[in-house]
């Protein structure tokens, strides 16, 4: 399964610069591409930052791709 994010959106929806952002949560700028991108996953305590920092629930950002067996 795959984790799908809507970071880009609500960033960009908020105005908000990715290096910004990157700083914020203690990432670089090309984590976070890639991140948005769906290239890498974040940790968990990453999803969580990120999910304060939008101040939204983490189900608001992220879900996996289909169903779960």
């Amino acid at each position: 399964m795959k984790v799908i994010n809507h970071i880009k959106e609500i960033r960009e929806a908020r105005g908000i610069p990715q290096n910004v952002m990157a700083e914020a949560v203690g990432v670089s700028r090309q984590t976070m591409t890639a991140i948005e991108k769906g290239k890498y996953n974040p940790s968990l305590e990453l999803s969580l930052k990120i999910a304060r920092y939008f101040e939204l629930p983490f189900e608001e950002i992220f879900y996996l791709e289909g169903k779960v067996k």
